[in-house]
């Protein structure tokens, strides 16, 4: 995903902190915003991450760190402020598969996004040798409008994660990339780098949001994942990753109601299997 807008970073103490603040145009969850703003406000966003204990003599514990990230904006009666429509025609939240499983779809009614919309998400990661995890925490809060059903609430959809790694060839973990020891490399016989990752998370919806801003008889109300994938560094500029994700539901078409042609009816109607590659090249 990409925003537009105007942001600074940086690092202080050596890395002991880090911090980063911007300015952007409105954009509702997992959304590519416009590059002009439909929206009189702007979205105001910031984190902060501290490593407590990178500059201490204890080297179990250099790899700690928390943090804490967030956004603000305010919506005014625009589809456009909710998530994106990726794996169905309507706003919502998808699978790792790109499935919609959650829409904001009533039975009558269109809903749009009305008021405060602001996210907040603690965070915290450990690094040590060829292991790391990482952890975090999110609520979006979304005020939303029907205006044919004469409704209007403040939701707040909660998420959190938890995700692991292991260098089988021995590099040091990050979470921002892995340099082999060993580039690949058909002359000298270098294999690159193997990680082996890991992640276990869950999204659930307010209750507050059924029935007037989505019909639960099509819609979730929670999704819960679990991945495991290897990723092949064949340097520190391409990888090839590879992984598998189950996903399960709770209400929706899986609750008994008969599946209807709208994608979260036909998505929850089952759990989701998913296998998926890539090739990434950064530079």
């Amino acid at each position: 995903l990409r925003n537009v807008g105007v942001e600074m970073w940086g690092k202080v103490a050596d890395d002991l902190v880090s911090y980063a603040a911007g300015v952007f145009n409105v954009s509702g969850d997992g959304r590519n915003p416009n590059n002009t703003d439909f929206n009189d406000d702007r979205e105001y966003a910031g984190r902060l991450f501290v490593k407590p204990f990178r500059q201490t003599g204890v080297a179990a514990l250099q790899g700690f760190g928390f943090g804490l990230g967030g956004s603000y904006s305010e919506v005014r009666d625009n589809a456009l402020g909710l998530p994106s429509t990726t794996g169905g025609t309507l706003p919502g939240y998808t699978t790792p598969g790109l499935q919609q499983f959650f829409a904001y779809d009533p039975k009558a009614g269109v809903v749009t996004a009305d008021g405060p919309q602001w996210r907040i998400s603690p965070q915290a990661t450990y690094l040590y040798g060829p292991f790391g995890l990482l952890g975090e925490y999110v609520i979006s809060h979304q005020g939303v409008k029907n205006a044919t059903a004469s409704r209007a609430a403040d939701l707040e959809h909660r998420a959190w994660q938890v995700s692991g790694q292991w260098v089988l060839t021995g590099e040091p973990a990050s979470f921002t990339g892995i340099d082999p020891q060993r580039p690949f490399s058909l002359r000298s016989g270098g294999l690159g780098a193997w990680q082996l990752v890991g992640r276990y998370g869950r999204l659930d919806i307010d209750d507050k949001t059924f029935p007037d801003f989505s019909n639960p008889a099509n819609s979730a109300t929670a999704a819960t994942s679990w991945s495991v994938g290897v990723n092949w560094w064949l340097n520190k500029n391409v990888r090839v990753l590879t992984g598998f994700t189950h996903t399960s539901f709770k209400g929706g078409a899986s609750a008994g109601a008969a599946p209807n042609p709208d994608a979260p009816a036909l998505v929850t109607a089952q759990d989701e299997n998913a296998v998926s590659t890539r090739v990434q090249i950064s530079f």
